[in-house]
């Protein structure tokens, strides 16, 4: 990637990331070391013939490679190394806050213990706020391709673990699986003190980002690109303010935009939308955080001042206490006036 001056800026950045599957981390050499320790055979005999197989033409395509990559995962450690594996990456690109969403029915239904995925994952979650500092939450999500019914057998299994979820969302094929069809669960997992989020306007409709709000009562959207195409649901995003957890390099990698140029980013800025930006599969999409930042920078000439903005607006649009989102946003501020200073005194000052 050619690199511009805005390059390490962007690599420093204090960043949160509030849009990341878990399981979607899974890099081929780990992937591998886990299947060889549980004895498990892959179709595929390299890391590079699995590798190469990570090229996907749309949303199902990749889904099929990620649920084979998934069913590796069977223990405890399995969950705990996919997880910390994930942490020891983004501590090095500046992430400092993350929500992870993780996929409960995907381990389930193949006989895996909920409680052996959620232990697994929170447990490398505490290390990693003890040696690198990174908060986290976890979110979990349900696949939209399962029944209603599912689902909420799944909301039941997590309520003994109620204390380490704080939010729930939903994730998987969006076309033919409004969020109306969750609406119960979603108005069950509410009482129960879950926050909620959905995937809404990636490939399905504009309309579904409404559905998500009336029906789910989102607190984010993740994704919703297609809100532009749509001037009710964009003046309702507006209006209330409601965060979109946008993926510029999982949009490239499965056709929703045919290339970063044309990304929709600062349109969705300029309407005045809280964007922000994630990974959301980076070991499948081809980049964490700072890669999506950089693609995203490049592709659409953001400025300095858009980069900050977007990276307040994670931090904003975090779960966590205000408290501790003052301390990051503080952090930020703190990290672009050393920059600053540094590129005037070097007479680099060109932003």
């Amino acid at each position: 990637m050619r690199k511009n001056n805005l390059y390490g800026f962007i690599e420093g950045m204090p960043k949160a990331e509030l849009h990341l599957h878990i399981e979607g981390t899974f890099e081929p050499e780990l992937m591998f070391r886990i299947a060889d320790r549980n004895k498990i055979s892959l179709k595929y005999h390299t890391i590079e013939e699995l590798r190469s197989a990570y090229h996907f033409n749309n949303l199902q395509e990749f889904l099929d490679i990620y649920y084979e990559g998934a069913s590796v995962l069977l223990k405890e450690e399995d969950f705990y190394d996919l997880t910390m594996a994930y942490f020891s990456k983004v501590h090095t690109q500046n992430v400092l806050h993350t929500e992870l969403f993780f996929d409960p029915q995907t381990h389930t239904e193949r006989g895996v213990a909920f409680e052996t995925v959620v232990h697994g994952i929170h447990r490398a979650c505490a290390d990693a706020e003890k040696q690198f500092g990174i908060s986290s939450n976890l979110i979990l999500c349900f696949l939209r391709h399962l029944d209603a019914a599912s689902a909420m057998r799944t909301l039941e299994e997590a309520l003994p673990f109620r204390h380490l979820i704080i939010a729930v969302g939903l994730d998987s094929s969006e076309l033919g699986n409004p969020p109306v069809k969750f609406k119960e669960v979603f108005d069950k997992a509410r009482l129960m003190g879950f926050l909620t989020v959905a995937h809404a306007g990636e490939e399905g409709p504009a309309s579904y980002i409404a559905e998500a709000i009336d029906f789910l009562k989102v607190s984010r959207i993740d994704h919703g690109n297609r809100c532009l195409e749509d001037p009710q649901v964009l003046d309702r995003l507006v209006d209330l303010q409601i965060p979109l957890t946008v993926c510029p390099l999982s949009n490239h990698k499965l056709c929703v935009v045919e290339n970063l140029e044309e990304h929709p980013v600062r349109e969705l800025m300029e309407e005045g939308l809280v964007v922000t930006i994630n990974s959301d599969d980076p070991a499948y999409f081809g980049g964490y955080m700072n890669e999506n930042f950089h693609a995203v920078q490049q592709g659409r000439g953001l400025s300095m001042d858009e980069l900050i903005t977007l990276s307040e607006n994670a931090f904003k649009a975090s779960f966590l206490p205000q408290q501790a989102k003052d301390e990051l946003l503080k952090k930020l501020q703190e990290y672009v006036a050393v920059f600053m200073e540094t590129e005037i005194s070097s007479g680099k000052n060109q932003y």
